[in-house]
């Protein structure tokens, strides 16, 4: 799975769990950037991207993201 269609079914998922269809999912995504990313929703969100993409993120690597380039490179590899 290459770089584009992650980002793609990312979007999806952000779309869902933060309940905002306007939401622009790019590399340098963060928590700061979205209202209502705390931790509950963090959470919910890796739950969410693990199921959709069937793979396991140790609490080390979720603990070392800081944007969503660093999640897509996660699901890279793990894909």
């Amino acid at each position: 799975m290459n770089e584009p269609e992650i980002l793609e079914r990312l979007t999806t998922i952000f779309k869902e769990v933060f309940d905002d269809e306007s939401i622009k999912v790019v590399r340098e995504l963060s928590a700061r950037d979205v209202d209502g990313w705390d931790s509950l929703a963090h959470i919910r969100l890796m739950l969410t991207v693990e199921k959709t993409f069937k793979v396991r993120f140790s609490a080390a690597e979720i603990g070392k993201l800081q944007n969503v380039g660093d999640l897509v490179a996660l699901i890279e590899a793990k894909t």
